[in-house]
């Protein structure tokens, strides 16, 4: 435990300006999303930026990929939410996966670790392929479904930043260790808020039915 404490006092005094701009605006991204703002993606945007150059650095290269990819998929959640199919609406309703919307889930995680694993081993000097692979496939996964404002992406995010937690404070980045601690906290909260949301949407469709 001792170990464990000094590792985080140490990591904050190491903590360079870049890495704490990236953990407020991840924090604030998480938040965002949680309450289902759309600010939530220009924050995010800020964020994983900031992560494609650490991770770089520090030769996390599956998850600086994955950052990149965050870029893109957020750029394209920020269209996607604005722009539901009922124009009465502001936003995207939260919804969950039907059958065929779990196998390509299913489909992303498995192509995205193998695809990740056989690079990370075999073509760089990572020496944290296996888990490395496995968290940006739930990653990957969590994103996508995040766009698409699906339930299930909290699910994805939970398993990331359980895993993240001690990849991440391994390598020596013990402040975003600790973010993914955090991140684990928001993305049960996050559940809860996008689950009582479908539920009140649900309910009030079902009364406007029965009044209609």
């Amino acid at each position: 435990m001792e170990y464990i404490i000094d590792g985080i006092i140490n990591g904050i005094i190491q903590t360079t300006l870049l890495e704490w701009i990236a953990v407020a605006t991840g924090l604030a991204s998480v938040w965002f999303s949680m309450k289902e703002n759309i600010w939530v993606y220009p924050t995010g945007i800020i964020s994983v930026l900031i992560y494609v150059y650490l991770a770089f650095q520090y030769k996390l290269y599956a998850d600086m990929g994955v950052n990149f990819y965050y870029f893109v998929m957020s750029v394209y959640g920020w269209y996607y939410w604005i722009h539901p199919k009922d124009e009465s609406q502001k936003q995207v309703p939260v919804t969950v996966n039907n059958k065929r919307e779990n196998w390509i889930t299913v489909v992303i995680l498995i192509s995205s670790f193998t695809i990740l694993y056989y690079g990370l081993d075999n073509f760089t000097d990572s020496d944290v392929a296996f888990w490395d692979a496995t968290t940006t496939c739930f990653a990957i996964a969590g994103m996508y479904l995040m766009a698409r404002k699906k339930l299930e992406n909290w699910v994805a995010w939970i398993i990331t930043d359980l895993i993240s937690i001690p990849l991440y404070f391994y390598k020596g980045l013990v402040l975003t260790s600790f973010q993914f601690l955090i991140f684990t906290i928001l993305a049960f909260a996050g559940y809860i808020a996008w689950r009582n949301s479908l539920k009140e949407r649900e309910e009030a469709e079902k009364n406007w039915a029965v009044v209609g």
